[in-house]
């Protein structure tokens, strides 16, 4: 007889019909989280969360729309609350403080794969697109945003529709340096910032 045992199945959390469960709902986040950096995007299947999780999926169905849903709250509960948001009274050295620690954090972490991978989830259903456009968007510009309302209150720039244009622009050359693995082009990002500022006190 073989002396290896069978190895131990992960313990079934038990849900509260559609309220969450805290414990449940950690795991399956973690668990989430840790496949995408154990297999990246390619390898993340809802099997492998559950199995891993020690749920089911009509619960991870409950709880999240669809595999983007899930993605999209990992990304979120990676700690992007903890970027650095300067107030230096200066608009520019506060865009550069802020940029540049997005950055590292999208580079030091697994959270800029995780981004991808929401992304590349994202295209696979049109439907999410709406809210990733209404709600996720605007809850990832919203530091930078209130980077540039401060320099509105202390009269550095006029505010209006060409500060939210700044910052949708800092927005985009950000994830274009995401997307083509370019985030040690720290000269690039000063170049950005410079840009969009002069433009906002030349208006």
């Amino acid at each position: 007889m073989s002396s290896e045992t069978s190895p131990t199945p992960a313990r079934r959390r038990t849900s509260i019909g559609a309220v969450r469960s805290p414990e449940t709902e950690a795991a399956i986040l973690n668990a989430a989280a840790e496949i995408l950096d154990e297999f990246g995007y390619a390898g993340f299947t809802l099997d492998r969360v559950v199995e891993r999780a020690g749920s089911s999926k009509p619960t991870i169905y409950r709880w999240w729309k669809n595999k983007a849903e899930l993605i999209r709250n990992v990304y979120e509960r990676a700690g992007e609350a903890t970027l650095v948001v300067p107030d230096t009274g200066d608009l520019a050295t506060d865009l550069v403080g802020h940029l540049d620690s997005l950055w590292n954090w999208w580079s030091g972490s697994r959270s800029g794969d995780v981004l991808l991978s929401v992304i590349s989830e994202m295209r696979l259903h049109p439907a999410s697109v709406r809210e990733f456009s209404d709600v996720f968007l605007p809850r990832r510009e919203r530091a930078m945003r209130l980077i540039v309302q401060r320099a509105v209150a202390r009269g550095e720039i006029l505010g209006g529709s060409k500060a939210d244009a700044a910052v949708s622009l800092l927005t985009g050359a950000s994830w274009m340096h995401l997307l083509t693995q370019r985030l040690d082009a720290r000269a690039r990002l000063t170049e950005y910032v410079d840009l969009v500022v002069a433009g906002l006190k030349h208006s």
